[in-house]
């Protein structure tokens, strides 16, 4: 499922910019089905990156509410965090949605 993000505005981020990010402690999907399809679409992400090492778009939020989006290659997906290629780690409660390609 490709996500559409509803803010006109997206910064593009680097996965090697990660770590100099804040994120809210809160989750940024309210509906549990929303949740649900997140972690789904989170493992196959990792699937993805494992079996074709394919890259996908991230969209995800910042504490300050900025929505951000990253190219990369999902290595690990497990119910707190997304593990990238660079060893870099993104919380999935900031996770708004992936865009598969």
């Amino acid at each position: 499922m490709s996500f559409l993000p509803s803010s006109p505005t997206v910064e593009i981020v680097e996965k090697e910019d990660i770590d100099n990010l804040q994120f809210g402690h809160d989750d940024v999907l309210t509906d549990p089905e929303a949740r649900q399809r997140r972690r789904a679409d989170a493992d196959r992400a990792a699937t993805l990156g494992n079996a074709y090492h394919g890259k996908l778009d991230i969209y995800f939020q910042t504490a300050d509410g900025a929505t951000k989006r990253m190219a990369t290659t999902v290595w690990a997906a497990d119910a707190d965090h997304l593990t990238l290629k660079s060893g870099a780690s993104l919380p999935l409660r900031a996770v708004l949605g992936f865009d598969f390609y």
